[in-house]
C-alpha cells in the first residue's frame, strides 16, 4: 500500500446515514477514530438534520442536501476549533444524524392515578391512558436532554425516557384546563385536541419535540365514583319521578292477568294501586294532612262535587278508566250508569275503600 492510499484510509471523506431501521431517532456517524478530510462530502437526506459536535459543544447544523466540509459552510466549527489560517488540515468531530419524521402510535400511561379536583365530586383519583405522535423540532435541545450521547437512540429508548413526562405534562395540562370529570369520560377525543395547545409548549421548550397528536383512550375513575356517575344519568333518564312512578304502577297493573284473569285481579289491582297511590302521596307532597271528613289515609276528594265520574275516579284511585269501568260494572265500586256515563257517590267510594 502506497502513502497515498495509507492516508485515505485515514480520512473520512463521506459521512452519510441511509437509515432502513424506521425506529431510530438519532444516530452518532461512526468515525473508528477516522479524522474528517478537509473537502468531504456530507450528505444529509430528507427528514435528517446533520448535527456537528466538537469537544462536547454543538457546532454547525446541516438540513438537508449534499455539502462540501470547508471552513466556508463550518463557521461555528471554525470559531470552534480555532482554526487561524483556515480549515487546511482534517480535523475531528462527531456528527450527529437526527430522523425528524413523524413517529406515530407511541404509547403513554399513568403508572399511579393522577389526583384531579372537580366541581361535581372533589377530589377524584383518575387513571388515564392513550397514544401520541411526535416529531424533533429542535435537534440540539433534543440531543442535550433527551438523546445525550446515545449513539444509537431508538423510539423504546423514548418511550421509557419520556413516559412519566408526559404524563407528567399531561397531568399539568388537565388541572389547568380544568375539564370535568364527566366531560373527560365522554369525549376523549375533543380532550386530546384541546390540550395539545398546552401540552407542546412545555415538550418543545424542554425536550426540543413537537406532539402533532395526542389521543386520551381511556379515563377510568374509581368505583365508588363510577356509581355516583352511573346515579346520576340514572336520574336524568328518569325525568320527572312522580310521572314516572305512575307509569310503573299502570304497567304492573295491566300485566295483572290475561282477559279472563284481568278483570278478576282488578280489584286486588286497584287496592294496590291505591296502597302504593297513599305511599306517594304522603312521600312526595311537600306537606301531608288528612281531608277533612275523611277516613284517615284516604285519597284527598275532588273539591266541590258530591258525585264522581270516571276521569275523577282516575285521578284519585291512580288507575286506568278502563280498570274503573270494569271494576263498575262487576259491582265491587257502587255507581249508577246514567246512558253511556256512570256515576259514584263520595259514599259509595268511601265503601270500596274501606272494604
Amino acid at each position: 500500500m502506497g502513502l497515498i492510499d495509507y492516508l485515505k484510509t485515514q480520512f473520512l471523506e463521506i459521512i452519510q446515514w441511509e437509515d432502513d431501521s424506521r425506529d431510530t431517532i438519532s444516530f452518532r456517524f461512526p468515525d473508528l477514530d477516522k479524522e474528517i478530510k478537509n473537502g468531504a462530502q456530507l450528505i444529509v437526506r430528507e427528514s435528517q438534520t446533520a448535527q456537528f459536535v466538537y469537544l462536547g459543544q454543538f457546532g454547525d447544523t446541516f438540513a438537508p442536501g449534499k455539502y462540501s466540509l470547508t471552513t466556508d459552510n463550518i463557521p461555528i466549527l471554525s470559531t470552534l476549533k480555532g482554526w487561524k489560517y483556515g480549515l487546511h488540515s482534517p480535523f475531528k468531530a462527531d456528527v450527529y444524524f437526527v430522523n425528524t419524521r413523524l413517529f406515530t402510535g407511541n404509547k403513554w400511561g399513568t403508572a399511579n392515578p393522577i389526583m384531579l379536583r372537580d366541581a361535581d365530586f372533589g377530589i377524584v383519583r383518575a387513571r388515564a391512558y392513550g397514544t401520541f405522535d411526535f416529531h424533533v423540532t429542535d435537534v440540539k435541545v433534543f440531543l442535550k436532554e433527551v438523546a445525550g450521547t446515545d449513539d444509537h437512540f431508538r423510539v423504546d429508548e423514548f418511550s421509557d425516557t419520556m413516559r412519566s413526562r408526559i404524563v407528567s405534562v399531561f397531568t399539568d395540562a388537565l388541572a389547568s384546563a380544568k375539564v370535568p370529570v364527566l366531560d373527560v369520560a365522554a369525549r376523549y377525543g375533543e380532550l386530546g385536541a384541546a390540550l395539545l395547545p398546552l401540552i407542546n409548549p412545555a415538550v418543545t421548550t424542554k425536550y426540543g419535540i413537537e406532539i402533532s397528536s395526542f389521543i386520551v383512550e381511556n379515563v377510568s375513575v374509581p368505583p365508588e365514583v363510577e356509581q355516583a356517575i352511573d346515579k346520576r344519568s340514572s336520574m336524568a333518564a328518569v325525568g320527572n319521578l312522580n310521572d314516572f312512578v305512575k307509569y310503573q304502577m299502570a304497567q304492573s297493573i295491566g300485566k295483572g292477568g290475561g282477559e279472563a284473569g284481568g278483570i278478576a285481579g282488578t280489584a286486588a289491582g286497584l287496592g294496590a294501586g291505591l296502597a302504593m297511590g297513599q305511599q306517594l302521596v304522603a312521600a312526595l307532597n311537600t306537606t301531608s294532612t288528612t281531608p277533612t271528613g275523611g277516613p284517615a289515609g284516604a285519597p284527598p276528594p275532588v273539591p266541590g262535587a258530591e258525585l264522581l265520574g270516571v276521569a275523577d275516579l282516575t285521578k284519585v284511585l291512580g288507575v286506568s278508566e278502563a280498570d274503573v269501568i270494569a271494576t263498575l260494572e262487576k259491582g265491587d265500586l257502587k255507581g249508577k250508569k246514567i246512558g253511556a256515563t256512570w256515576r259514584v257517590t263520595k259514599s259509595a267510594l268511601d265503601e270500596f275503600l274501606k272494604s
